[in-house]
């Protein structure tokens, strides 16, 4: 039987991507093989409890949206994400996946929106980045980079420079939330004329403690 390890499901306003600002169940797998700096979900490394894929769709229903983030950890590093996303997507939901890249997305059912977090210098993590996953990237899909200062900053601008990513996705920038200005990425952003959608993590504005209300 197809299992997954799931760390918890809950119901609250998506915070980031293009989908910012609605309400959104939350599926987030357990486990997870990277340590970025930043990481704001430590908790879900270990632990979590097991469902079945028939399980988590009748679980999914029970939320008044047809919004579904599918999140970690990192949710690829369980082989049964692909099955569990395909059967959201035939059960008429609107499926999203917070990935960092470091998995190889070929195989993810075509109708999920891909936000892949690519790794920035300052995460300790840059050397999972899975490059060859930028070309399989739909202009639905986003990549998002996580800015902990001026230099995973630059390095990002000259990724998207390199990659010519401007006209080719949704490209997210974030300041890392702890110790980034929130001002100081907005301004680099407007002095290069960069292409980018600028975002902060609405969720820990609304509650900054938790990740919704109950959470």
């Amino acid at each position: 039987m197809q299992q997954l390890r799931i760390n918890e499901i809950f119901f609250s306003i998506q915070g980031e991507s293009v989908r910012a600002g609605l309400p959104t169940t939350f599926i987030r797998l357990s486990g997870c093989p990277l340590r970025c700096t930043y990481c704001d979900t430590e908790y879900a490394f270990k632990g979590g409890k097991r469902y079945s894929i028939e399980a988590l769709v009748e679980e999914a229903k029970k939320y008044p949206t047809k919004y579904i983030t599918v999140s970690g950890g990192e949710p690829l590093a369980q082989k049964d994400c692909w099955p569990l996303m395909t059967a959201l997507c035939d059960e008429g939901f609107e499926v999203s996946l917070e990935t960092s890249g470091a998995f190889d997305i070929a195989e993810i059912d075509p109708r999920v929106m891909i936000v892949m977090d690519l790794k920035t210098p300052a995460s300790n993590e840059e050397e999972k980045n899975l490059y060859s996953n930028i070309p399989l990237l739909k202009s639905t899909d986003q990549i998002k980079f996580v800015i902990c200062d001026r230099d995973d900053y630059l390095w990002s601008k000259s990724l998207i420079k390199a990659e010519e990513l401007e006209d080719k996705v949704c490209l997210l920038m974030s300041p890392e939330w702890e110790n980034q200005s929130l001002r100081a990425l907005a301004n680099w952003i407007l002095e290069d004329g960069l292409k980018v959608r600028y975002q902060v993590q609405l969720h820990k504005v609304i509650w900054p403690n938790s990740y919704g209300p109950g959470v």
